[in-house]
């Protein structure tokens, strides 16, 4: 739905994501998971990207079976090919691109003299790489359109950096840099960005951390969390905006999250 006409926002201020279409990578769980259930409970159609195609297709039943509309589109941000094939299906099927939501990510901690080089090579692949090729692919969709919103989700990581997390960390600068770069590209073509930098979120993204000594100290900082349906409300706050509003960028951490 064109977000062009201001006029037709709520009492809140906000706009109806009716008629929308949102992409969302990384939706077979956590953040992604839940983004697209809020996005489409606001209206919008929502297009399930992940590789984990089970689990796509049981968030689209629940997704429908709550009166939304779902499409499950079987994507690996870190291929070239699904890329275009996910933004052409998408094309196809809908004719528009309203909301991009890149949340496909990997946090692989390890001290920098035990890691694993290709551990370094697939948080730069998924986290920065496929980010930025979606975004390749999908602005110029968007600016035809006159408008369109582009939220990527970096982290507290995007601001801060920690032991043990260097190659996670040169991910989400790079997030920040590249989305705020954008910005200044295609805000006059009536293309919004928004960084997400949550704190501690309760989700699996922890569980792909391969160094155990890590793994240990991290599961023993007994950090207070937010959960997923925390940063999906604050991504539906940022799209459901009037157009002529941009939220640049959002940090997010859980109240008493300290150390980071």
């Amino acid at each position: 739905m064109s977000q062009t006409d201001d006029s037709t926002s709520d009492e809140q201020g906000t706009m109806p994501l009716t008629e929308s279409v949102a992409i969302v990578t990384g939706a077979s769980s956590g953040i992604g998971a839940a983004t697209a259930t809020a996005l489409a409970a606001e209206g919008a159609t929502v297009v399930l990207a992940a590789r984990r195609v089970d689990k796509l297709e049981a968030l689209a039943d629940r997704i429908e079976t709550d009166g939304g509309d779902a499409l499950v589109v079987q994507t690996d941000v870190t291929d070239e090919d699904d890329i275009d094939s996910l933004v052409q299906t998408v094309t196809d099927e809908y004719e528009r691109i309203d909301i991009l939501v890149n949340n496909a990510g990997v946090m692989l901690l390890e001290p920098l003299e035990r890691a694993d080089r290709s551990n370094f090579r697939q948080m730069v692949e998924v986290n920065l790489i496929g980010l930025m090729n979606l975004t390749h692919a999908v602005v110029p969709i968007m600016r035809e359109q006159g408008e369109g919103h582009v939220v990527n989700v970096s982290s507290v990581a995007g601001r801060m950096t920690n032991a043990f997390s260097s190659g996670y960390n040169a991910t989400k600068f790079g997030v920040n840099g590249f989305t705020d770069a954008v910005r200044k590209e295609v805000s006059a073509d009536g293309v919004r960005t928004t960084i997400i930098e949550p704190g501690a979120v309760d989700t699996e993204l922890p569980t792909h951390i391969p160094d155990d000594q890590v793994l240990e100290q991290f599961s023993e900082m007994d950090l207070p969390t937010l959960e997923a349906d925390d940063i999906a409300r604050a991504i539906t706050y940022a799209t459901t905006q009037p157009q002529h509003v941009d939220i640049n960028e959002m940090l997010i951490r859980p109240t008493g999250q300290t150390s980071l």
